[in-house]
C-alpha cells in the first residue's frame, strides 16, 4: 500500500490518518508503530498534532508483500447460510492481518473465496465478529452482513453467543471450579495478561471442568466455558490455578511437549439472527490434538467424553452455583 495525502485536517495523527484511510484508529496506530507513515518526510508517533497543510505518505511494504502471497490452505466449513459462516480454524493460522503479520491469514482466505462480508470490524477484518489466537484452533463465526454482525456482537456481550473450549493441561484440576479475577496487561511481560488488584483491570470469569486424566496421570483433558471474553483469559486463569496448557510456555508450561498450544474452541452456541433458532455447532479436533489424546488417554472413553451432551452436562453444577450466587 503506497498513498500520499495532502492533509487539510487538524488533530491527532492517528485520528486523522484513520479518517483519510477509512480505517479504525487502532489500525492507523499500528501503521504508525510499524514506521509505515511519515509527516513531511519524518516518522511521527500517534499523538503528534497536525495543523493542516502537511504531506502524509503511507508506505506499508508488509501489506504489499502479504497481498502477493498465495493462500495455499483450506479451512473447514461447519455451517453456512446467507447470514453467517462458521469455520473450524486450523492451528497456527492468524485470523487477520497486522503490521507484524507476514503470512496469509484467515481474512485472506475469505477474500480469496470471494465472500461478501460485513464491514463493521474495519477494512482488514471484514466479517470478523470475534477472534482466536494464532495457535488456538476451533470454531469461529463470520458475519456476512452488518445486521448479522451487529446482532452477533450483541449476543457476544450478553453471552448468548459463546464457546466451550477443550484444553490439555499438565495436571488435573483439584475440582471443577469457577475462577474470577480482574485482568490487565502484565507489567513484567507485555505479551502476557495477568491477575491484578480490584479496580486495576477488567473483570473476567471462567468455568473449568475435568473431563479425563491421561493414562500416566501426567496431563488431563479439561473443558472451559467463558462468562467474559478477555484476551488470553483461559490461559491466564489456568496459570492462577496452578495449571498450564501443554505448549503454552508464555504462561508457565515447563513440560516436554514441544507442539503448539493444546487449546481448541470445540463447541459454538448462538441464536441465529434471522430465524432465532438456537444453534450448537461442534468443531472436530485437528490431527495433532487427536493424536496426543489417542496416544496418552483411554481410547475407549475418548468418543464418549467428547460428546457435546457430556461436555454441556459437565458444567451443569457449575452453572447452578453461578446462578445461585447471582440471585443471592
Amino acid at each position: 500500500m503506497r498513498e500520499t495525502f495532502h492533509n487539510t485536517r487538524t488533530g491527532r495523527l492517528d485520528s486523522v490518518l484513520a479518517a483519510l484511510l477509512g480505517t479504525s484508529r487502532n489500525q492507523a496506530a499500528q501503521l504508525l508503530k510499524a514506521g509505515a507513515v511519515t509527516v513531511n518526510g519524518i516518522a511521527r508517533n500517534a499523538s503528534w498534532k497536525l495543523c493542516g497543510g502537511e504531506m502524509l505518505h503511507v508506505c506499508n511494504k508488509q501489506a504489499e508483500e502479504q497481498q502477493t502471497q498465495e493462500v495455499a490452505f483450506d479451512v473447514p466449513i461447519l455451517y453456512e447460510d446467507d447470514c453467517l459462516l462458521v469455520l473450524n480454524k486450523p492451528p497456527m493460522l492468524v485470523v487477520h492481518g497486522a503490521p507484524s503479520v507476514r503470512e496469509p491469514t484467515l481474512c485472506d482466505w475469505l477474500t480469496q473465496k470471494g465472500y461478501c462480508l460485513s464491514t463493521l470490524a474495519g477494512d482488514n477484518r471484514h466479517g470478523i465478529v470475534h477472534r482466536l489466537d494464532k495457535q488456538t484452533s476451533g470454531a469461529i463465526v463470520i458475519a456476512k452482513d452488518n445486521v448479522t454482525h451487529s446482532a452477533l456482537s450483541a449476543q457476544l456481550q450478553s453471552r448468548e453467543l459463546g464457546r466451550y473450549y477443550l484444553a490439555i493441561v499438565d495436571r488435573e484440576l483439584r475440582e471443577d471450579t469457577i475462577f474470577a479475577c480482574e485482568m490487565a496487561r502484565s507489567n513484567h511481560n507485555r505479551l502476557k495478561m495477568g491477575k491484578v488488584l480490584q479496580g486495576k483491570g477488567r473483570f473476567s470469569q471462567s468455568l473449568f471442568a475435568n473431563l479425563m486424566p491421561s493414562l500416566r496421570g501426567d496431563s488431563a483433558l479439561v473443558a472451559a466455558k467463558l462468562k467474559t471474553g478477555r484476551t488470553h483469559q483461559i490461559r491466564c486463569h489456568l496459570e492462577n490455578l496452578g495449571r498450564h496448557i501443554l505448549g503454552d510456555r508464555l504462561y508457565g508450561y515447563r513440560g516436554n511437549y514441544e507442539g503448539r498450544i493444546m487449546l481448541h474452541a470445540y463447541m459454538l452456541y448462538l441464536i441465529h439472527p434471522k430465524t432465532q433458532e438456537s444453534l450448537i455447532l461442534k468443531a472436530p479436533l485437528f490431527l495433532d490434538m487427536l493424536r496426543y489424546l489417542s496416544q496418552n488417554y483411554d481410547r475407549e472413553r475418548i468418543d464418549e467424553v467428547l460428546e457435546h451432551g457430556s461436555i454441556i452436562a459437565a458444567f451443569g453444577l457449575l452453572d447452578e452455583r453461578l446462578h445461585a450466587c447471582s440471585t443471592e
